[in-house]
């Protein structure tokens, strides 16, 4: 992008945006809108609680089944036009949802809707990676990560009020809306960052380009040690609506009341970052955020220690994580996108990739440890976590910080 730009450009470059976010905002409340409903959904399906976790895990796992295949054609077809298909996709698997027989074919269809996160990742940050200087580029992010993340805020609460007054059908209904508005939004204004005209590469050179990055060092440590930030997080949004009702004793309402602080101190943590963007350097503020890692997985031990204070525990850390991660995260994606030098729809789809594999298998671990050892080592685990991330963070970021291999 030049730095003059028609009005029609300047236009387009507030409205992307605004039309991305709302489809980021539509598959995340796919997650969050949906959590609170499965006790009811397993229960008309007459099947056990089991399968709450396994809605989020299937929906996340969906991310990964066409992620090494969404970036590179992207990079080959240009990203407005995959983008547009992927939002089409989705608004169609959420009106097919509404058919589910029973609960495999309802888990089917969460394992298909779940292929929408892949245009996100793969396609529609990397656009705005390319169509933005970086201290924009992470502003924006930042700001739309805010706004997407109404979703978890909402979500509960809608949730809660779905199943209270609705069929959960209605959710369904509502997302598949959202995502239809975005469509027209994208379609009206979103710009081609991929030069069309530009010689095709064989298909061949997509799974080179794959081994090279999958080779590089600095990646691959980027790639690893960026989701553990947040799978905390998704541990929590996938088992509290067992966890909080059944093992704490909170309703319907309590249970969303208790949402709010932690995702409001993750969309704190973004509004920080984007605050501070450009002013300290690349990487910084995810040093800044270490201390809150730790008082966080402190917080998370002694809810795993203490019963008196397992609610309490669990809210105070989440939310010093959830603050952490808002200062980290789009710093995070940004260096690892940037470690290597392959077209960027397949490093996105490759870092993706990776990052939905990574909390896929989690939740299924969590949930497993969870249903063995109960609540309280579920506590400790997300306190290792956390560990893990505060010990890995300085070595991880000095190697982030060298110059890139040729890769």
């Amino acid at each position: 992008m030049t730095p003059t730009h028609t009005k029609k450009q300047k236009r387009d470059l507030f409205w992307f945006p605004v039309a991305l976010v709302l489809f980021e905002f539509a598959v995340y409340i796919g997650n969050d809108l949906v959590q609170p409903a499965m006790l009811t959904i397993t229960h008309e399906f007459k099947v056990d609680d089991s399968w709450v976790a396994s809605s989020m895990s299937l929906y996340i796992l969906g991310g990964a089944l066409l992620m090494w295949l969404i970036g590179p054609l992207s990079d080959r077809y240009g990203r407005r036009r995959v983008m547009l298909a992927g939002t089409l996709y989705y608004a169609l698997t959420n009106l097919l949802i509404l058919f589910s027989v029973n609960i495999e074919s309802f888990m089917l269809m969460r394992l298909l809707q779940g292929v929408s996160h892949c245009f996100i990742g793969a396609v529609g940050y990397v656009s705005i990676q390319e169509a933005f200087r970086e201290s924009t580029a992470i502003k924006v992010m930042a700001l739309m990560a805010n706004i997407a993340l109404i979703a978890p805020l909402l979500g509960p609460l809608a949730g809660a009020a779905l199943i209270s007054y609705l069929s959960w059908h209605w959710g369904f209904i509502l997302i598949a809306s959202i995502t239809c508005l975005s469509l027209i939004g994208l379609f009206r204004h979103m710009p081609e960052t991929v030069d069309l005209g530009a010689p095709k590469e064989p298909i061949r050179s997509v799974l080179d380009h794959y081994k090279t990055t999958l080779r590089n060092r600095k990646f691959m440590q980027l790639a690893l040690f960026s989701p553990i930030i947040g799978l905390p997080m998704l541990v929590w949004i996938g088992l509290s609506p067992v966890f909080l009702v059944k093992d704490l004793g909170l309703d319907n309402l309590g249970y969303a009341k208790s949402q709010i602080p932690i995702f409001a101190c993750l969309i704190l943590g973004n509004l920080a970052l984007a605050r501070v963007s450009g002013k300290v350097p690349l990487g910084q503020t995810v040093h800044h955020a270490l201390p809150l890692v730790f008082l966080g997985g402190l917080s998370l031990l002694l809810a795993g220690l203490l019963p008196a204070f397992t609610l309490a525990g669990l809210i105070v850390g989440m939310s010093l994580l959830s603050f952490a991660q808002g200062l980290s995260f789009a710093v995070l994606y940004r260096l690892t996108l940037l470690a290597s030098q392959a077209p960027k729809g397949v490093v996105a789809g490759a870092m993706s990739l990776i990052m939905m594999f990574m909390s896929a298998i989690s939740i299924e671990a969590f949930k497993w440890l969870y249903v063995s050892a109960h609540l309280p080592w579920l506590c400790f685990a997300c306190a290792v976590l956390a560990g893990i991330y505060a010990l890995l963070t300085r070595p991880v970021m000095r190697l982030a910080m060298q110059k890139n291999d040729p890769a």
